[in-house]
């Protein structure tokens, strides 16, 4: 017979809090399939995220508590799984999160972040899509090795849906896709608007965790027709540490938080922060100064996602169509993949506070 009850149980887990939400793992409804035969407890923790970077402790901390508030005799067992949140309907079906990554100014290394982004996501185990949204200058297919190709259509529905293409592990879709890479694309708004608005709308995304989008530089149509057609659940701003960057990601930061656009920043990421000579990897240069990323972070009161460093590996790696994240134990999929985490802790705040937002609207 046991000598736990699964009441005993949820009372000790109540005194867990998931940090980032500022609630309990009961009262947030994290713990499920609880479980209890003589001594052992089973039970699992659903994470806002497979990308939590808070996983480690909050497992320790159910532990600890089934340990302190239950019995020291427990054999605890816990499956720490995760379910993805959203906040609202993102106007594209199957698709939880929009994350859009933009820049003030062009080469930054915006679109390198956006590819590396959403491999690294994918790694942590969630279902990602991949939208190259520069119509102007699409690099993913170049990225990704995939030069030439066509994706195929077919009917769902009654329907034709564009089928995305998939490679490592995501779907991808890009204007580069359906134009003459060796021909420019001059279109005028109108024609950029339904263009882009296509690679949303008529493309059969499936079920995805989150739909990274990469925007052009600056702040024109493209932003505005994705921003105000689909509810975008937050950005991340692309940086380096110079003077000229930082002032025109603040003019990219100012036009996602004007009232008609308002999309949360989930944070900045520094790109190109220092260098590393490959023969003396504990030395930094800080070529084009330091510390400004951080700083714009701390302007807006958003998160500092990250420095990531300026190294001949990762633009080989894109240039070969292998992003540098694929390459598993290298310090470079490491910083990627520790942004992503990032990310997605974000998203999942930023999905908490429009949830009950809505909730105090509502009473």
């Amino acid at each position: 017979m046991s000598t736990f009850t699964k009441e005993q149980v949820l009372q000790a887990l109540s005194n867990v809090e998931e940090p980032d939400l500022k609630k309990d793992l009961v009262t947030l409804n994290m713990i499920q399939n609880v479980h209890i035969d003589g001594n052992n407890i089973s039970f699992s923790v659903i994470l806002t995220t497979p990308a939590c970077p808070l996983k480690a402790m909050i497992e320790n901390a159910c532990r600890n508590a089934i340990m302190y508030f239950v019995s020291k005799e427990a054999v605890v067992h816990i499956d720490m799984t995760s379910k993805v949140t959203t906040q609202k309907n993102t106007g594209v079906p199957g698709v939880k999160n929009i994350i859009a990554v933009a820049s003030g100014k062009g080469g930054v290394g915006k679109s390198t972040v956006a590819v590396n982004l959403a491999l690294a996501l994918a790694r942590t185990g969630a279902k990602v899509g991949l939208i190259d949204a520069d119509i102007y200058g699409p690099s993913i297919p170049i990225m990704f090795g995939l030069e030439g190709t066509r994706p195929m259509a077919r009917e769902v529905d009654g329907k034709t849906r564009i089928e995305p293409i998939e490679k490592y592990g995501i779907k991808l879709l890009s204007i580069g896709f359906f134009t003459d890479p060796n021909q420019p694309v001059p279109w005028r708004g109108p024609m950029v608007s339904t263009a882009v608005k296509q690679l949303f709308n008529d493309a059969d995304w499936g079920e995805l965790d989150y739909l990274v989008v990469d925007l052009p530089p600056g702040t024109g149509d493209i932003h505005i027709t994705v921003t105000q057609t689909f509810p975008v659940t937050g950005a991340v701003i692309v940086t380096t540490p110079q003077n000229v960057a930082l002032a025109d990601a603040k003019k990219g930061i100012g036009m996602f938080m004007m009232n008609a656009i308002n999309v949360p920043i989930l944070g900045v990421v520094e790109n190109m922060s220092y260098f590393t000579p490959a023969e003396l990897p504990d030395n930094k240069y800080y070529i084009f100064g330091q510390g400004g990323g951080s700083k714009l972070a701390d302007s807006i009161k958003a998160p500092f996602l990250g420095e990531i460093p300026l190294v001949k590996s990762i633009s080989e790696s894109g240039d070969a169509g292998m992003p540098v994240v694929l390459q598993e134990g290298s310090i470079m999929a490491g910083a990627f993949i520790e942004m992503a985490k990032k990310v997605a802790q974000q998203v999942a705040i930023c999905n908490a506070n429009a949830i009950n937002a809505a909730i105090v609207v509502n009473n």
